[in-house]
């Protein structure tokens, strides 16, 4: 008897794999580091505006004590408890706060 071993593809839509023998499955392990990616790419684009507004301030001698909060908390995001103890994508999707991340990658 020969052995056939399953063929298994990794659709980049959080994690999502197709098996051919069993149906769809969700690989949790992969939608959550596929999810940080997406955090640290938004992070991105906020980080370098939060550097100047930084630099601004410091200029005109303001308190920069809010733009330190807002990059630290940029920061943190990839690593909070809730990415790691998210049961499926919904919960994964919910993590996104838009206050510090800005608008959600999985709305429409």
């Amino acid at each position: 008897m020969q052995l056939i071993y399953h063929q298994i593809q990794i659709l980049l839509t959080l994690g999502l794999t197709h098996l051919r023998t069993m149906g769809f499955g969700i690989d949790m392990a992969k939608a959550k580091v596929i999810h940080q990616e997406k955090i640290r790419k938004a992070r991105r684009k906020l980080l370098p505006q939060l550097d100047i507004d930084f630099i601004k301030a410091q200029e005109t001698s303001a308190d920069t004590s809010a733009i330190v909060a807002k990059k630290q908390a940029l920061r943190d995001y990839p690593a909070q408890a809730g990415i790691s103890t998210a049961q499926n994508v919904t919960d994964l999707k919910a993590n996104w706060d838009t206050s510090v991340l800005g608008k959600s990658p999985y709305s429409s």
